[in-house]
Parts: C-alpha cells; structure tokens; sequence
C-alpha cells in the first residue's frame, strides 16, 4: 500500500492491482484516465443532486480506482498510515472524522453563501487541508480531495482551478501550508486559494 509506507519519500512505491503489482509510475496514468472521466462527470453535474457527504466522497474514491484495487476503493482505510512526517488519526476514528468534516463543511459552504468575502479562501482551505489531514482512504487520497474539490467548486459557480503543485518551489510551499492546516492554521492555505482562483 503505497502511502502507509514509511520509505523515503522518492522510493519506488508499489501497489498491488487487478492487473498485478505496479509501480506508482505505472499506475499513474490509469488512475489519470479514470480521474479526467469523474472531472467530466463533475462538469456535466451527474452528482449536482446528490448531498455533500461521505457516500459522495466514497463515490469518487470507487470512481477512480474501483477496478484496480476493489479491496479498498472507496472504503475508509482499516490500517494506521504514516504520510512523510504526518501522522493521521487512527484507523477506527476515521468514519467519525469524516462525518464531522462533511457538517463542518456544509455550515461553513452556507455562511459563505450569504456572502463569501474572506470566508470564501478560509472554506477551501478547511474543505482541503482537513480532509488531507484525516487521510480517510488506503491511498490516492489527493485524487479524491482535488475531485470533491472540483464538485464544490463547480456548486459554487466558480471556475475550475489547478490543485497539483507542479515544481519543486511550488510543492515545498504546498506542504508547509498543509502542515499549517494540520495545526488548524488556514492562512497560508487560504492565500494558495487565492492565488489558485485569481489564475483561474
């Protein structure tokens, strides 16, 4: 399982698969596939009816990856995980977890509906960093988080934005602001959000 390793963070990860052990270089490009189909799902609004809650999440977790690892797609994770220098709740707080997120969520998406101003980057940092933070799934948990993000966004009205970091500066500046939003610190997340949806 490749994110409850604790390898270094470079080492060649290893998945086991309906189409046998594959590196995460090889999976990658499945799971690619798999994600754009959910993100025209999304765009098409084919979960524009359903509630913000965890089936949805576990929806999309199944969506992407349901056919190459069915013992664990779209289930919570039963395994303690160890995520660089992160250490996520424990297995058996999860589905609790995540119910409490998806309340806290919705409150914060029905305030900010009144008027969005600074409440707005402090949502989608809390909507990321505390679902990142609860690590619910075995792995690919990042691909479920930018797809209910893009779901939000799209309820939202607001454009579609670039969620992956793509360079190594951009990557460090992530992580410190997922480690800020580990401490319940949104801030630096936030200002991401901003930059994030003034490119958009």
């Amino acid at each position: 399982m490749a994110e409850s390793a604790t390898q270094p963070p470079h080492a060649t990860r290893f998945v086991e698969t309906t189409r046998g052990v594959l590196s995460y270089s090889q999976l990658a490009p499945l799971l690619a596939e798999r994600v754009l189909r959910v993100l025209q799902d999304i765009e098409d609004g084919v979960f524009a009816a359903r509630p913000l809650d965890e089936t949805l999440l576990l929806d999309l977790h199944g969506n992407i990856c349901g056919d190459l690892t069915p013992e664990w797609a779209g289930r919570f994770r039963m395994t303690e995980v160890k995520v660089g220098q992160h250490s996520p709740p424990l297995a058996y707080q999860v589905p609790m977890l995540v119910r409490d997120y998806f309340a806290d969520l919705n409150v914060r998406l029905g305030e900010m509906s009144v008027g969005r101003g600074p409440l707005l980057l402090e949502t989608f940092a809390f909507a990321e960093g505390r679902l990142l933070f609860i690590h619910p799934f075995t792995d690919f948990n990042g691909r479920a988080t930018r797809l209910l993000l893009a779901e939000i966004l799209r309820r939202q009205e607001l454009p579609p934005v670039e969620l992956a970091p793509d360079d190594g500066n951009a990557r460090k500046r992530y992580i410190q602001a997922l480690e800020a939003a580990d401490k319940l610190n949104w801030t630096p997340l936030g200002m991401l959000w901003q930059e994030r949806l003034e490119q958009a």
